[in-house]
């Protein structure tokens, strides 16, 4: 049995993902999704969607029951398969979810990925910094979820990064219906997430698990504020 910390070594071959034409086009509908293209309560039209995407209608059926699976599509008995719609129950369960994964995600860096991980998200960061002095909030959405996606990612566990996956497209699409109601103080964000790179830097397990904590909390907070207005 392999240990949680047995790695593979430097310059070990593996093998070469490739993906099917049913796996991009769910990565297109999920990016439609989490951009408000295809928006919360819409229904799923398999014809115009095949032609728009230039695809037949069996790979986008296998995307589509894809997306069923994580929760970013509903079916509806005789009607057929409409985005989810995201209420504020959704918000509270998603950061539980979020908060529970990438816990798990720091626990494991911290212990195994520390070099990786600081370099990867100081550059992730960075990004951060460089849309807020754009005053871009699309741009700083994104680099934000990309910090985030990264932190998972660096942990070596693809089920975390998974079940991360499906939760960050909902956060979006969150952040999408309410970008007009949605407002941060952009210093804090960059800070927030500065000091999770800090912690991580130093090694220091309680200290990085308490600011996860406390920028979930800090999220959750803004997104319901703005649901409530």
């Amino acid at each position: 049995m392999l240990g949680l910390d047995e790695q593979n070594q430097p310059g070990e071959l593996e093998p070469v993902q490739r993906k099917s034409t049913a796996a991009i086009v769910a990565d297109q509908l999920r990016s439609a999704i989490m951009y408000g293209s295809l928006a919360p309560g819409s229904q799923m039209g398999e014809a115009e969607l095949a032609s728009r995407l230039g695809v037949s209608r069996g790979p986008l059926r296998e995307a589509m029951q894809r997306l069923v699976a994580e929760g970013l599509l509903r079916s509806e008995p005789h009607r057929g398969l409409f985005v989810t719609s995201l209420d504020a129950d959704d918000v509270r369960d998603i950061y539980l979810a979020r908060l529970a994964v990438e816990r798990a995600a720091c626990e494991q860096i911290v212990r195994h990925h520390r070099v990786e991980a600081v370099a990867e998200l100081t550059a992730a960061q960075s990004r951060m910094v460089a849309a807020v002095s754009k005053s871009d909030p699309i741009e700083l959405a994104d680099a934000d979820q990309e910090f985030h996606e990264t932190l998972v990612r660096v942990s070596g566990s693809p089920r975390l990064q998974r079940m991360a996956q499906t939760l960050l497209v909902e956060k979006r699409m969150c952040l999408t219906a309410l970008q007009d109601k949605y407002h941060t103080d952009a210093q804090a964000l960059l800070d927030e997430h500065r000091g999770i790179v800090d912690a991580i830097e130093d090694g220091d397990e309680q200290v990085l698990l308490e600011r996860l904590r406390a920028h979930m909390n800090d999220a959750l907070e803004r997104l319901n504020g703005s649901m409530a207005h």
